[in-house]
C-alpha cells in the first residue's frame, strides 16, 4: 500500500530530513512506484508538487529535498496503485476549498462501496477510492454546516466520517485545513513530537544523520506522522487502530 507523511509545527519548518527518507521508499527501499506529492500550507495559500512516477529517481523530488521550504503543515504520500490509473489526476495528496480554505488529503487504503456515496457539492477529477473518499467528507461536513463551526463541532464530525470510512476497509489517512492537521489510524501509522532538548536522528532509508540543536531554537515543536518510523534512533509512538489524533501547531491537541 501507500505511505503517508505530515508535519505540524508552531512555526515554518522545512520537512528536507523526513521527506528524503519517505521519497526513498518510492522506488530504492520500498515500492511505492506509482506516483508521489507534497502540499505545503503558507498562511491561506497552499503548493504542491505532484508526479506520476517514482519519486526515488524524480528530479522535481530531488529539489523538494534539496530546496529548503518552511511551512507549518505538510502533507506528503508515495502511492503504490491499487485503485485507479498511473496518472496525476490520480496523485495524492488531493485539494479542495472549503469555506475559504484549502483542505488536503492523503490516504492509505482501499475502501469497498466508498462510490456508492453520493455526492453533491464536490466531484472527483480521478477515479481513485480516495479522492471519491475526500469529496465525500466535505460533502458531509457542508451539508452539516454552512460556516465553520467551533473546533470541537468540526473535530466530532470529522472522527465520526473517518469511523465510518474505516468500516469499508483499510484508510489510513492525513487531513488538514491548514491549521490542524488530523491523522486518522485504520492499520498502521505513526508519530513523533520533537522539542528542547533536540538530539540527533539518523534516517533509516538514507545516509543522513542531522542535529536538530543546531537547527532550531529552544521554543520549536515540531510533529511528524509517518505510516512506518523515519528513523532508527528514535522513539516513535504507534497510533491505535481506529484512533484519530489531531495537532495544532506541533501540539497534540
Amino acid at each position: 500500500m501507500c505511505e503517508l507523511l505530515g508535519m505540524s509545527a508552531n512555526v515554518p519548518t522545512d520537512i528536507c530530513f523526513s521527506f528524503s527518507g519517505l521519497i526513498r521508499r518510492g522506488g530504492v527501499t520500498g515500492p511505492h512506484t506509482d506516483g508521489w506529492g507534497v502540499t505545503f500550507y503558507e498562511g491561506k495559500g497552499s503548493r504542491s508538487f505532484l508526479e506520476p512516477k517514482a519519486g526515488a529517481y524524480s528530479e522535481i523530488a530531488r529539489l523538494v529535498q534539496e530546496y529548503p521550504i518552511k511551512s507549518k503543515t505538510v502533507i506528503a504520500h508515495i502511492r503504490k496503485a491499487n485503485s485507479g490509473a498511473v496518472n496525476l489526476e490520480n496523485t495524492h495528496p488531493f485539494t479542495r476549498e472549503l469555506w475559504g480554505e484549502n483542505w488536503t488529503f492523503a490516504h492509505n487504503g482501499r475502501l469497498r462501496g466508498i462510490k456508492k456515496k453520493k455526492l453533491k457539492f464536490y466531484k472527483p477529477i480521478g477515479t481513485t477510492d480516495s479522492e471519491h473518499a475526500f469529496c465525500w467528507i466535505l460533502d458531509s461536513v457542508r451539508r452539516r454546516f454552512d460556516q465553520k463551526p467551533s473546533a470541537k463541532a468540526l473535530i466530532a464530525l470529522i472522527r465520526k466520517l473517518l469511523d465510518e470510512l474505516n468500516e469499508l476497509g483499510v484508510s489510513n489517512v492525513l487531513l488538514s485545513d491548514g491549521t490542524r492537521l488530523y491523522a486518522y489510524c485504520s492499520t498502521r501509522l505513526s508519530w513523533i513530537t520533537r522539542r528542547a532538548p533536540f538530539g540527533k536522528a539518523a534516517l533509516i532509508d538514507k545516509n543522513w544523520q542531522i542535529d536538530f540543536q543546531k537547527e532550531t531554537s529552544s521554543k520549536d515543536v515540531v510533529t511528524v506522522i509517518a505510516t512506518k518510523p523515519l528513523t532508527k534512533n528514535e522513539y516513535w509512538e504507534l497510533v491505535p487502530p481506529g484512533e484519530l489524533k489531531v495537532f495544532l501547531a506541533g501540539q497534540l491537541i
